[in-house]
């Protein structure tokens, strides 16, 4: 009788799950990111358009576009996800294909997506504490950068294709042998639930 856990361990081991994974994450940022532009560029034209996604005080996706956090860089921010996620989109489809890119490639790509995700929490931090509304596509957008940046960490730490000293690299591989990237995941996006639960209580759905 084949061992449940050790069928897991063995399937969110194969390329075939940390890729599709990766892909279905960057297709629903990338989702996300087109529906966001769509908004930006219908309150360009109108700033008192309601969206579809104005639900309340509380989950209000009119509030958080209309504020400057919105369009750190001149742009709506949201630009950013339509330029980054199809790359992934393509290591991912390509990957599954059987491609490998270089290991320089590879530590570029988790640089550049570190700084991605990096940014995707700022924006949650400021939607929670300053702009004090969510977005849900926002949210999602932050979801699925967090599942995409674990993926490819998996991938990149596993091929050793982030030039950690050796004891390091050894320690992050025994890391996610073991399946802890998996819980401190599953943990972090729980509190993540647990912070706006805690923040907004009923107001949510008010």
């Amino acid at each position: 009788m084949t061992d449940p856990l050790a069928w897991f361990r063995r399937l969110r081991h194969a390329d075939a799950w940390i890729y599709g994974t990766m892909l279905f994450s960057a297709c629903l940022s990338l989702l996300a990111s087109f529906v966001l532009s769509i908004d930006a560029v219908r309150l360009a034209e109108n700033p008192n358009r309601s969206l579809s996604c104005d639900i309340n005080a509380v989950i209000s996706c009119g509030t958080v576009a209309t504020s400057w956090q919105a369009q750190l860089f001149g742009f709506p921010n949201a630009f950013l996800g339509l330029v980054a996620e199809p790359v992934v989109i393509t290591i991912a489809v390509a990957s599954l294909a059987g491609v490998r890119f270089p290991r320089g490639f590879m530590f570029a790509a988790q640089i550049v997506y570190t700084l991605g995700v990096i940014f995707a929490y700022w924006l949650f931090y400021e939607a929670v504490v300053n702009i004090g509304a969510l977005c849900p596509w926002c949210l999602l957008v932050t979801v699925s950068t967090t599942l995409v940046f674990a993926t490819l960490t998996h991938v990149n730490v596993r091929d050793d294709n982030l030039y950690l000293p050796a004891r390091a690299q050894q320690a992050a591989a025994r890391f996610i042998d073991a399946d802890y990237d998996v819980l401190v995941v599953t943990i972090w996006l729980l509190t993540l639930g647990l912070i706006i639960v805690t923040k907004y209580g009923t107001a949510l759905f008010g």
